[in-house]
């Protein structure tokens, strides 16, 4: 048997199979070294930026460059560019006036705008500083009198209350209450309803508050989303609205009785069909359409005017697809729900919802990513927030959609009264879009 093995090892073939694999064993401990090294390297370099996202903190983000110079931006649809936060603008709110826009950003400030008329060289504002701190989130109250924040370090709602001059601008903005801390965790979504009856806030993890007005918790209630991503109040006021890791967005109602008194919130219905977490919900003016947009690269249009105390679940109004990249999307949607928007990253991009297709994308509207995104009360304008800037567009989407709405309504027996002022419509309409397409 010995002189069979050695008779084996002494083969030439057999030597050179030995030499060689003995050669790659090497080769690759040599490698597994350098790996080592190099990662840890790599773990004792510096991190830049800030620690935590203060939008969604709880989310790996995409690394979108963030500079400090001034970025020169152009598009035909940019009607403005409002510049007076000296941080990153993190939020925005309109009042139900429509009057005033408020924004919040990472320079410990709140800047009140005067919106009446977007289309004037200078917007006059009124900045509100908010001491040791920085607001993520702002709302105005229903009668405009007041704004809430969401406090980024003390997690916690702050009230301010406005006085105003006696020439109708705003004054001075005093601070009137803190609210107690609520949430370990850190807050993705709050909000104030029309009725002014509640305040909603929630974390990144499952806990729904509701609030009164002065601070005292009225119910708390599980997500069971495990993540939560998104949570808002719809427009009417009678709906709370969240979402996260799961593939639906859930629906509560938050009740009062006929004397105004808190009795529950109580789950109603889900907004499904997705097949992947939802990032972000959207409604139309009325709350008779909800918008979804999802992990799995679509979004959706659901018709929420249902019966649902008896049972009727939101019907799928239209469904598309986006471009996805990254780790997070918001979506809007216009008023009268014929436009959604949807921001991925640093880019825009416009859906009609009477066919699903793509209509436009603007790109590269910040150097990093589009922190907030809203629709201005009449569906004219569409709003995003990012780096120190709030950029105003035209929905040019818009205007297409109600030239096709209004050709449509012609196809149909109308009045003369009504065919004339479709038509007017329709001229007036294609008129903006030749002024847009000319620039």
């Amino acid at each position: 048997m010995e002189k069979i093995v050695a008779g084996f090892l002494s083969s030439p073939t057999v030597l050179v199979a030995i030499f060689f694999g003995g050669s790659v064993l090497l080769l690759f401990y040599i490698l597994k070294l350098f790996k080592i090294e190099h990662d840890e390297q790599h773990q004792n370099e510096p991190v830049s930026g800030p620690k935590r996202d203060p939008v969604a903190k709880s989310k790996k983000k995409p690394t979108w460059n963030r500079s400090d110079k001034p970025q020169n931006f152009t598009n035909p649809w940019l009607l403005k560019t409002l510049k007076s936060h000296t941080g990153q603008v993190l939020n925005i709110d309109y009042s139900a006036s429509g009057k005033y826009l408020a924004s919040c950003a990472e320079d410990r400030a709140v800047i009140l705008w005067d919106s009446k008329d977007l289309t004037q060289k200078d917007v006059k504002n009124l900045r509100v500083n908010v001491e040791f701190d920085h607001p993520t989130f702002v709302k105005w109250s229903p009668d405009s009198k007041a704004f809430i924040i969401q406090k980024y370090n003390e997690n916690a709602i702050e009230v301010y209350k406005i006085e105003k001059k006696k020439d109708g601008w705003l004054g001075h903005a005093t601070k009137a209450l803190t609210f107690p801390k609520a949430h370990e965790t850190d807050v993705i979504g709050m909000g104030i309803a029309s009725n002014g009856k509640y305040i909603m806030s929630c974390s990144n993890k499952t806990d729904l508050v509701i609030w009164d007005l002065k601070g005292q918790i009225l119910a708390q209630t599980d997500t069971y989303l495990m993540t939560t991503t998104c949570a808002k109040i719809s427009p009417c006021g009678k709906f709370v609205v969240a979402s996260g890791f799961a593939p639906d967005a859930r629906v509560w109602e938050v009740i009062f009785s006929k004397t105004g008194e808190f009795q529950e919130i109580k789950r109603v219905f889900d907004l499904t069909g997705h097949s992947s977490g939802v990032y972000d919900v959207a409604f139309d003016a009325d709350s008779s359409h909800m918008a979804t947009v999802s992990k799995d690269g679509t979004w959706k249009v659901f018709d929420t005017k249902i019966e649902y105390k008896k049972g009727e679940d939101p019907r799928l109004k239209i469904t598309g697809k986006y471009y996805h990249v990254g780790n997070y999307s918001l979506i809007g949607l216009s008023p009268n729900a014929e436009v959604v928007a949807i921001a991925c990253g640093n880019s825009l991009a416009f859906y009609s919802t009477l066919t699903g297709h793509h209509d436009y994308t603007i790109d590269n509207i910040y150097a990093g990513r589009i922190t907030s995104l809203l629709f201005d009360a009449m569906g004219k304008y569409v709003l995003t927030t990012g780096d120190k800037y709030i950029r105003v567009f035209h929905n040019v989407t818009g205007y297409r959609c109600t030239i096709q709405t209004s050709k449509e309504k012609l196809k149909s027996h109308q009045t003369s009264a009504t065919k004339e002022r479709l038509e007017k419509i329709i001229n007036e309409c294609e008129t903006f879009l030749q002024t847009i397409e000319n620039n």
